[in-house]
């Protein structure tokens, strides 16, 4: 199998985490070599980086220094982790990347879409995913799940509504913009729905 790049994406309470998780099982019970990972993160460098954007004391954090952080972090994990996953024919599948710092950084803090691309066609060297996996939740449905303790509470979380709701709609001008890379799945569904359309990309990407 060839190294097919796959990204998942969305807004806070989509479900990414959960929906990774069956991903990986998936991958397993088909003998897939594969990577999962996740941005910011995924090597001791880029984890270190994660910790200091999503701390919930760093409020005052300039959006220009969310943005060069996330890039700086994407660029070692790419260089130590990815590129060499890809080199050995794996299926790598990403928790967030570039499309993230688009919406969040570019579109929502008011840097520019194409100026935060830049900075990131820079850090990757123009490296894009095959497939977007986008959870398309709605803003409201989204943070009751993580109001409910579904997952641990981050920066991004704090957040107010009209900042989710932006988010929405830098993905979906995203998904727009990019439709042959973008599947746009309905995440307001229960999660056996939403992993089904989950399902039926995976297996047409993967040819399973």
């Amino acid at each position: 199998m060839k190294p097919v790049v796959i990204t998942l994406e969305g807004g806070e309470g989509s479900g990414k985490s959960t929906i990774l998780d069956m991903i990986r099982d998936f991958l397993e019970n088909h003998d897939v070599d594969f990577l999962v990972t996740r941005e910011p993160g995924g090597v001791p460098i880029a984890e270190k980086i994660r910790n200091v954007i999503l701390d919930v004391n760093h409020t005052e954090m300039d959006a220009r220094t969310e943005a060069l952080l996330y890039a700086a972090a994407r660029r070692q994990h790419l260089v130590e982790k990815v590129l060499p996953a890809m080199d050995a024919g794996k299926v790598v599948v990403f928790d967030r990347f570039v499309d993230s710092s688009l919406v969040y950084q570019g579109y929502c803090r008011g840097i520019g879409i194409d100026e935060v691309y830049q900075l990131n066609l820079f850090a990757t060297e123009g490296f894009t995913p095959d497939v977007t996996l986008y959870l398309d939740v709605t803003p409201e449905i989204g943070l009751a799940r993580v109001n409910n303790g579904e997952r641990e509470v981050n920066r991004l979380d704090l957040e107010n509504m009209a900042f989710h709701k932006k988010v929405r709609e830098g993905y979906l001008m995203l998904a727009e913009r990019n439709p042959n890379r973008y599947k746009t799945i309905d995440a307001d569904l229960s999660l056996e729905e939403v992993y089904q359309q989950v399902l039926n990309v995976l297996k047409s990407t993967l040819n399973l």
